[in-house]
């Protein structure tokens, strides 16, 4: 989960901050799972604390001078909040200005009055793959948050009906679909034709969405039979105003972020230079910050005043939308500070070195990698860069489509299972309101049904290509 990335450079970067054995690295990594585990399964001990003593645990284990281990959390902690936090808070700004004018009340009174209870599933994946292609997942689930919860409480579904399809539809668009910043990292990696990876990453990701998405969605909902959190979910404000903003506003609001990010992407692929003036204009208004922020001011007047706010309730909207972030914006940061701490103290080095010695096709060592990688340190980003790294050599004798295919078996083994040591994972757990267990049987498991349905698609194509 998707995963929260922290800076790529400064993970490549990296130096170990432990020079010890893989024996013993692989040791820690078990140990400080189950630390963090543990702490909050038996001590019902916060998320936020847990994640940080399981950092402090991993090191001590691993041989890691305490100092660098803080240095590392701290680093990674800070990374992650910085890259993401920000963002989270314009999405929870943008998603209360939506609830409180009334125009997610819209969008959800239009979605259910024109969709059937048992196509609704499908109408939600098929919103989260559009909203989710040009967009980091974090950006997407923040987006999406508000309308998933609102459709599942007013249309009385399982929670876990119409979440699913909808997670499900962002994560694979995250690891599978260009112009994804993921993908487009591996095809460059790898020299993959970008037309071609995007026509096969549809063949592939058309069925492992149904698969992962609507299908699953049906057996998730009766393991993890739950209704959307109410402290998640906004009073009906609709009820109490005189007029609310129309349908088609409100969308073209909220897809407004989606439309910069894939401007700036559709930019970057036709023209290709950092210096042409349009590419240098693109790349800042189609960067997630400012894209946010411009959905933000925009929808202060599309949805705040179109419902008659004053400057006073716009304000207090806003002020209201903050407050319930801090605890997730925490959480979410506490992960990134395990993951880099992860990465500094040589696990993924670890990995590639294992690696190395495999004897298997190049697709599916390239889907191991990933894999393991993605285990090991829970970011989709990391695993994406190291596993399209070291397969590169092997492009050179492959046809167009192989390559093509060799991205994709990348892109699948990257969201393999998520974790405690994915910020992505929490996050979910915490804007659906799930406990550890909870979260591990709907979300985790979804991701790995994606992993898995995509490497056996891509096998599947190679014998056709």
């Amino acid at each position: 989960m998707t995963s929260l990335s922290v800076e790529i450079l400064a993970a490549d970067a990296a130096e170990p901050i432990t020079s010890a054995g893989n024996a013993q690295l692989g040791i820690a990594v078990l140990a400080g799972i189950a630390v963090i585990v543990l702490l909050i399964t038996k001590f019902k001990l916060h998320a936020f604390l847990a994640l940080t003593i399981g950092s402090l645990a991993l090191g001590a284990f691993a041989g890691a001078p305490l100092a660098d281990t803080i240095k590392s959390f701290s680093t990674g902690l800070g990374n992650t909040v910085a890259g993401v936090g920000v963002l989270i808070a314009l999405g929870a700004i943008l998603g209360k200005l939506l609830a409180d004018s009334g125009g997610a009340d819209q969008i959800v009174d239009t979605i259910l009055a024109k969709t059937g209870k048992r196509a609704m599933p499908w109408a939600m994946v098929l919103i989260a793959s559009v909203i989710g292609l040009p967009l980091f997942f974090e950006v997407g689930i923040v987006l999406l948050i508000p309308v998933v919860l609102m459709v599942a409480k007013r249309g009385n579904y399982s929670l876990m009906r119409i979440g699913i399809p909808a997670l499900a539809g962002l994560s694979v668009m995250h690891g599978l679909i260009p112009p994804h910043p993921g993908p487009l990292v591996a095809i460059d990696a790898v020299g993959a034709n970008l037309g071609v990876t995007l026509a096969l990453g549809l063949v592939v990701a058309i069925p492992t969405v149904i698969i992962a998405g609507p299908v699953f969605s049906k057996y998730a909902a009766r393991w993890v039979d739950i209704q959307a959190p109410e402290k998640m979910i906004p009073a009906r404000p609709s009820e109490d105003l005189e007029k609310r903003p129309g349908f088609g506003v409100t969308v073209a609001t909220i897809l407004l972020p989606v439309v910069l990010m894939l401007v700036k992407a559709l930019v970057d692929i036709v023209v290709d230079d950092p210096e042409n003036g349009v590419q240098k204009v693109t790349d800042v208004i189609g960067s997630p910050l400012i894209a946010l922020l411009a959905a933000v001011i925009v929808a202060m007047f599309t949805m705040g005043r179109a419902a008659g706010f004053t400057k006073e309730q716009l304000s207090s909207t806003v002020d209201k939308s903050l407050a319930p972030i801090a605890g997730i914006l925490l959480i979410v940061g506490a992960g990134g500070g395990f993951k880099q701490t992860l990465i500094d103290i040589g696990v993924g080095q670890m990995i590639l070195d294992f690696s190395k010695s495999w004897s298997i096709p190049a697709l599916l060592l390239a889907w191991l990698i990933a894999v393991a990688i993605r285990l090991a340190t829970g970011s989709a980003t990391v695993a994406t860069i190291s596993a399209a790294g070291l397969v590169a050599p092997l492009a050179e004798g492959m046809s167009t489509g192989e390559v093509s295919l060799l991205v994709l078996a990348i892109g699948a083994g990257s969201l393999f299972f998520s974790h405690v040591n994915d910020a992505g994972f929490w996050l979910v757990k915490e804007y659906f309101g799930m406990n550890v267990g909870q979260t591990i049987k709907t979300w985790s498991v979804m991701e790995t049904i994606i992993s898995v349905v995509g490497i056996v698609l891509v096998l599947l194509l190679s014998l056709v290509l």
